[in-house]
């Protein structure tokens, strides 16, 4: 039976097509931030500032010693284990109901959206918290692990990221026990098959969660230099010293494309379209995701296609500036999954201490407000996109060529934005 509460776990904020916002005014004000940044940037920022993990102001000795103690990250090893067994003991003896459950809440809320903030103010906190890697050291592995496949990159993670995004989307049943316990079994089994092959290392490389963390910590001022010194940082720094390793565009533009069908997906006419299909509601959605997902990371290919053809120097364009579109991924993230986070998490909470019948607290902000502040997210991150594109291509561009390489970039963003904005209030 399909509750409220399901319906809402499953999209980030519910009907959003009613917002009082004018689309004139929001895309008016998106176009012309991104366009008066642009224009700033190239006439005021000639050559590269960041530094990436060559950069940040060192933590005192006592922090940095803190944060490393062995007691601090066993801690937090027993945290990360403990609230995914009582997670998993939740699923296998509460009812199968997600408005008495707090089992399907902890995971697409208190982890899926709860690991933005954290990751953001705390870096990739995930590493630390992740049951796997303490399941995964308590029992017997070979002494020797293969070496990890070349090439192999975060390409598991992303195929993660997409399954994920399809249960949460997609599945039919995504907050039954029943549901959650194949997803939790299957990550574990691949995981823990995984590590014993490769070692812990294969847990940056194939665990969603892990390197959803890594990825959203590129924007937290909190960051490691590469002597391993705890630093503050501007996040832009942060940002730049991000690996352009295999799979980090699929990853990111799962994180875009999976978003912008969250928002797609509560359009009326698709939701008629998805009851008449005549394929059925569950492939027409799958394809619908794949679809939003593919369209994503087509436009980004195009546009490094563009820019490859502009410069034939530039041996790496997909990867090159796969970074810049990290803070639109997390605009997005904040634009549609900020009143879930801010409602059914302490609902979540209450639940789990033992709460019956927990209402859900109050949307935090006024219709109106709440639509300014998706926009504001929305452009913000494309803003961010834009500096963070800016300084690459000043970088890797000769001096008389790198405004005019910027504008395939440009273009991008523009299209982004308006695509995000559009989905917000059509």
């Amino acid at each position: 039976m399909t509750t409220p509460r399901t319906r809402l776990l499953a999209h980030g904020i519910g009907s959003q097509h009613d917002l009082p916002l004018a689309p004139f005014y929001a895309y008016a004000g998106a176009f012309a931030a991104l366009f008066v940044s642009f224009l700033a940037l190239g006439l005021l920022w000639p050559a590269s500032r960041f530094r990436g993990d060559r950069a940040g102001r060192p933590l005192p000795a006592a922090v940095q010693r803190l944060a490393d103690a062995p007691a601090t990250r066993t801690a937090l090893r027993v945290a990360g284990a403990a609230a995914a067994l009582t997670v998993l003991l939740h699923l296998l003896l509460g009812p199968d109901d997600p408005d008495r459950n707090p089992a399907p809440g902890a995971v697409y809320v208190l982890l899926w959206v709860g690991l933005v903030p954290a990751s953001l103010l705390l870096g990739p906190v995930w590493r630390l918290l992740n049951p796997l890697r303490t399941l995964h050291a308590l029992l017997p592995t070979p002494r020797d692990p293969r070496p990890l496949p070349p090439g192999l990159g975060i390409r598991p993670a992303a195929a993660g990221l997409l399954l994920f995004a399809w249960l949460e989307l997609v599945a039919p049943a995504p907050a039954s026990s029943t549901t959650l316990l194949v997803l939790l079994a299957a990550l574990t089994a691949l995981g823990l098959l995984g590590a014993a092959r490769h070692g812990p290392d294969w847990f940056a490389h194939a665990d969603p969660f892990e390197v959803y963390s890594a990825l959203l910590a590129r924007l937290s001022p909190l960051g490691r230099r590469a002597d391993g010194r705890l630093v503050l940082r501007s996040p832009f720094n942060s940002l730049d010293s991000t690996p352009q390793t295999p799979g980090l565009v699929a990853a990111v533009c799962v994180l875009l494309g999976s978003t912008a069908y969250d928002g797609f997906s509560d359009n009326p006419r698709w939701i008629t379209g998805l009851q008449t299909s005549p394929l059925g509601p569950t492939i027409t959605a799958t394809l619908g995701l794949l679809a939003a997902v593919a369209l994503v990371a087509a436009l980004y290919g195009l546009c490094a296609g563009t820019l490859r053809l502009m410069s034939r120097e530039l041996a790496t364009p997909l990867t090159s500036f796969a970074h810049s579109l990290l803070p639109i991924a997390l605009g997005y993230v904040v634009a549609h999954y900020f009143t879930l986070f801010v409602t059914e998490g302490p609902r979540t909470v209450m639940m789990a201490v033992g709460t019956d019948n927990a209402p859900a607290p109050a949307p935090p902000l006024a219709p109106g407000g709440l639509a300014t502040l998706q926009v504001t997210a929305i452009v913000t991150g494309h803003v961010l996109g834009v500096v963070a594109a800016h300084d690459r291509s000043v970088r890797l561009f000769p001096p008389a060529r790198a405004v005019a390489g910027q504008l395939p970039l440009f273009a991008l963003m523009i299209a982004y934005t308006l695509g995000g904005i559009g989905l917000l209030i059509a």
